[in-house]
């Protein structure tokens, strides 16, 4: 997975929280007839960016603008007294090179002509790789000036742009683009003008019943899980300490292990490691216990610990006390003796019951005996794991009811052996993340995997290694998923617990690989050769796989179905969308990005020679919001409310283009961007598992046509299944005002009442935090009004089941 580089740069709950109740309620009497209306804040404005001309200033910054630096580079944001038309301009400069904007967010009217202008002074611009300075709209590439280069006096600039579903753009005087430049530019007098537009009214839709489209694949609701940041290890995977093979030092690094007793007591043994590069020796001075210790970690009162260590050492080391810490009292802790370790490292399990709840508890493994111990590797988990899985993510897992999971990237597959995540898991390896932070256990390799999915229900879907990894290393994982008990990855498979083959259908041809941020990345040209190698040697070992080649809009897809369509089953395509301002304008983006690549592989199929005679669907297999601080780890972000209206006019899109989406791949399942997050105690479905859920159990699989003149709405409809007996209706109102929706349905009879599935409220940054009841959920009404004319809460998701007769 990889940000792109483009400038934005439950489940059913049957009583609802009162203040959710309340909200919901105040939010349908809104929609009474009489109730007030919203005031147009925007009515009779014609010029729309507030303080264009830098005039007016809060403190030392620029009332209004942020600056804002991409692709980390080196820039001077400032403001000089060398004005188009008063007496202060915005300026941007760099010397080594800068891709840097001054940025305003500004409320415009939705779906109206606009005129984006400014003036533009440049000293010495020279692109290098960008465009030079320019004005233009953040997130949209097409609607920017002509760039200014060179030395030039103040130029004039401008673009027309048809805003769209947009209430909010963010207006961007911008120095290098999409590259770094280097010089210096000066911009004022930024303005928008509207010079077109159309009012609303109430929002219409027809439905005909009778057009349906190709049927929407369950495989639109897959989920994507990485080895990256607390998605599989602190998230889905029950371990509880971290670095519990020692990759880093004891007490160095970033170490999460400390020493107890003196000073130097802990040193690494390389030459006779249990796994990894080292593995720690403990010297004992006589003069008090020495080990090792972890703190950190979460017990809940009476809740029962299960672990092990493995241990070698003298005989004067004994006993090794392993001691569970939860408190500063002499009580607030048990203890294991273990009186047994020889000079050869041995298994030694134990228990523990926790005496209260607490978020720092401490695992310490010590000795007051003379000479000295090693400590192989520990582990402890709480003893309800399933299969060393949290049972609480499980349960959330279960409830998404994914059909199919990929793993194990993303980025990290670039540079993942699979060799190392098999065998005894604790010999197995730590290593450095060969994509991300952090450190790679192989806790969790491809037999946890398979594991996970026959636990939750789920198809597996495992992309190989094809930047660093070669054709034998895909041929291998290959045999050793599939190849049956004779082969030799069979048998290998088999001496490791597993003797049957577990038939894995999906299989992924690589990562990104058309990115510089990819491990082997290379050119494209190039490329097809390898994917045609690689998809030409898995195909004669198993012709049943399903290859997907990595693909992105524009030359690269173009190229992989022009040159290689006839080794690739499916297509893989990626999307990434940030936060934008403007509820209606984040929203809309979601189904904006979905109908793209949509409309791109349609031309695809119309032009390239050989798509006429075979298609070759997509597997959207990485999409989602990605922004916003780090909460739960390395790219853990919160959603809120707002994200889950824009996953579902996604999942609208999804269905109105169903010719071309066999698969795709929410990104990520837990924690890093996922749909469910968690504490160390804790998990709960995120705004955006509220959604993903709720669509997989009710929302149909049959489309139908919808027509009419919905906006701001987005609406979409499908039987839901080919009885043709309910109908699903999704209706999506992005907007913080009631929205009253004339529905026409044809030849359809609509019956008074139907089940709705609201969610919804009057924030739109509600969000779900792990031990904390939800403010976003499902509220079910059996029997909801139901007719013509519907009545839409603001800033929700209202989905229908309707019996038809």
């Amino acid at each position: 997975m990889h940000r792109p580089l483009n400038r934005f740069r439950p489940w059913l709950v049957p009583i609802a929280p009162l203040g959710i109740i309340l909200a919901i309620a105040f939010a349908l009497t809104a929609c009474k007839p009489g109730a007030p209306k919203a005031v147009d804040e925007l009515a009779g404005v014609t010029q729309y960016v507030a303080n264009g001309s830098f005039e007016e200033m809060d403190g030392q910054n620029i009332k209004g603008w942020t600056p804002r630096r991409w692709q980390r580079s080196e820039a001077t944001l400032a403001v000089d007294t060398l004005g188009h038309s008063g007496g202060r301009s915005a300026v941007i400069s760099s010397e080594k090179g800068a891709d840097a904007s001054w940025v305003a967010a500004v409320p415009i009217r939705p779906y109206s002509r606009y005129r984006l202008s400014g003036w533009i002074k440049t000293e010495n611009l020279v692109p290098g790789t960008g465009r030079g300075a320019q004005i233009n709209v953040n997130g949209e590439g097409d609607w920017r000036t002509p760039p200014v280069t060179g030395t030039q006096d103040w130029t004039r600039v401008e673009v027309e742009i048809d805003a769209g579903a947009n209430d909010a753009l963010e207006v961007t005087c911008l120095f290098g683009g999409w590259g770094l430049s280097t010089g210096k530019a000066w911009f004022d007098d930024v303005e928008l003008t509207r010079l077109s537009g159309r009012d609303l009214g109430e929002p219409k839709a027809a439905i005909d019943a009778g057009k349906m489209g190709k049927p929407v694949s369950k495989y639109i609701y897959g989920q994507f899980i990485e080895h990256l940041g607390r998605c599989i290890y602190q998230g889905i995977w029950a371990e509880m300490l971290e670095d519990r093979k020692f990759f880093w030092p004891v007490g160095q690094g970033e170490s999460p292990w400390k020493t107890v007793g003196e000073a130097g007591l802990v040193k690494m043994d390389t030459v006779t490691p249990f796994t990894g590069a080292h593995t720690p020796r403990v010297t004992l001075s006589g003069k008090g216990p020495g080990g090792i210790a972890q703190d950190g970690l979460a017990l809940i009162a009476g809740k029962d610990y299960a672990g092990r260590v493995v241990l070698a050492g003298d005989a004067g080391a004994v006993p090794v006390a392993i001691s569970l810490i939860w408190g500063d009292a002499p009580d607030a802790r048990q203890t294991v003796a273990l009186k047994a370790i020889g000079r050869d490292y041995r298994t030694f399990p134990f228990a523990f019951k926790s005496g209260a709840s607490t978020g720092n508890a401490r695992l310490e493994i010590t000795s007051s005996g003379r000479g000295s111990f090693r400590v192989g590797t520990v582990s402890i988990m709480p003893a309800d794991n399933v299969d060393g899985f949290r049972p609480e993510v499980l349960a959330l897992l279960k409830e998404l009811d994914a059909p199919v999971y990929r793993w194990p990237g993303g980025n990290f597959v670039s540079g993942y052996d699979w060799r190392d995540g098999i065998g005894d898991r604790d010999r197995r390896p730590p290593r450095k993340n060969p994509a991300w932070t952090g450190v790679e256990h192989n806790d969790v390799g491809i037999h946890e995997y398979l594991d996970l999915m026959r636990l939750i229900g789920s198809e597996p879907y495992i992309t190989v290694n094809s930047g660093l990894g070669d054709v034998a290393m895909a041929l291998g994982e290959l045999e050793y998923a599939n190849g049956a008990p004779g082969t030799k990855m069979g048998k290998l498979r088999a001496a490791n617990g597993h003797p049957d083959p577990w038939g894995v259908k999906f299989w992924s041809i690589g990562n990104e690989m058309y990115g510089d941020w990819q491990l082997g990345h290379m050119p494209l040209s190039d490329y097809v050769k390898k994917h045609t190698q690689f998809a030409v040697a898995m195909k004669a070992m198993d012709p049943s796989v399903q290859v997907v080649a990595v693909g992105a809009v524009g030359r690269w897809s173009e190229t992989m179905l022009a040159e290689a369509s006839n080794h690739m089953d499916l297509i893989s395509e990626h999307f990434y969308v940030g936060h934008k301002p403007g509820l209606l304008s984040h929203v809309a983006q979601m189904p904006a990005e979905v109908r793209r690549i949509a409309e791109a592989h349609r031309k695809y199929r119309a032009t390239i020679p050989t798509l006429k005679m075979k298609e070759v669907p997509v597997a959207l297999d990485e999409w989602n919001y990605w922004y916003g601080p780090h909460v739960y780890g390395e790219l853990g972000t919160q959603y809120f409310l707002e994200d889950a209206l824009g996953v579902a006019a996604a999942l609208n899109e999804y269905a109105r283009q169903s010719d071309i989406f066999f698969m795709a791949n929410y990104a990520q399942t837990v924690n890093v961007i996922g749909a469910i997050k968690t504490s160390k105690t804790a998990a709960v479905l995120d705004t955006t598992g509220v959604i993903l859920a709720l669509y997989r159990k009710h929302f149909g699989t049959v489309p139908v046509a919808v027509g009419g003149a919905p906006e701001p709405l987005d609406i979409m409809a499908c039987w839901k299944d080919e009885a043709k007996s309910v109908l699903t209706l999704s209706i999506v109102n992005p907007t913080k005002t009631a929205q009253t929706l004339r529905l026409d349905g044809g030849k359809l009879i609509w019956p008074k009442t139907a089940r709705l599935f609201l969610v919804g409220g009057l924030d739109p940054r509600a969000r779900n935090v792990p031990g904390q009841a939800p403010a976003v959920a499902v509220h079910e009404t059996a029997i909801a009004p139901f007719g013509k004319t519907l009545t839409v809460p603001p800033i929700s998701v209202s989905l229908y089941e309707i019996g038809i007769r």
